[in-house]
């Protein structure tokens, strides 16, 4: 993602305005980042996870969604986190868009070398500023995952599991990092 295209102070109806040309627009806080598409392992470990994510979410009433999908906090901040898992509405119907219920239970990015300083800073802040439950930053070079919660001023970096228990009353997922990583390395 590196640096902000621009100084325009960018807004999401500029954003939905650019042209559907295959990468992914961006704005946080008033700035435009732009990023090319994924490589073969950063969708792999996107993937990966996405299917050890996604039947716990279903099963404990929540909505586990994949890029792109726009999570618009404001009129200055849309991002479209790799993974995310939303709640439902009250009446228990899944949403038609991010803004019905705005609150993001879980997001997820899997670094780049063109995203990781901005997921790793500007996307971090964002996040903890907008009260994020758990944000984690998948480093496939490291084989390790990020933990941010809001009120964190350093990562929990795992290398052995990785749990989330976004509903108290239900068991909590585990992930064993090891065997993830080896099923997005070794394919």
């Amino acid at each position: 993602m590196g640096m902000p295209l621009s100084r325009t102070n960018w807004t999401v109806e500029m954003l939905n305005a650019l042209p559907d040309d295959g990468q992914r627009y961006e704005v946080i806080d008033g700035e435009l980042y732009v990023t090319p598409a994924p490589a073969v392992v950063h969708q792999r470990a996107a993937r990966t996870l996405f299917l050890l994510l996604a039947p716990y979410a279903l099963s404990v009433g929540l909505d586990p969604y994949f890029a792109p999908m726009a999570v618009t906090f404001s009129r200055r901040r849309e991002v479209q986190p790799d993974l995310l898992v939303i709640p439902r509405l009250p009446n228990g119907r899944g949403v038609s868009r991010f803004e019905d219920v705005g609150i993001l239970l879980l997001a997820v990015e899997v670094l780049s070398p063109s995203t990781e300083r901005t997921d790793r800073r500007e996307k971090r802040w964002m996040y903890q500023q907008e009260g994020v439950a758990e944000y984690w930053i998948v480093d496939t070079d490291a084989r390790a995952f990020e933990r941010w919660t809001p009120s964190a001023t350093k990562p929990e970096v795992l290398t052995d599991s990785i749990s989330w228990q976004p509903v108290v009353t239900h068991e909590p997922l585990t992930i064993d990092i090891a065997r993830y990583f080896r099923d997005v390395h070794d394919h």
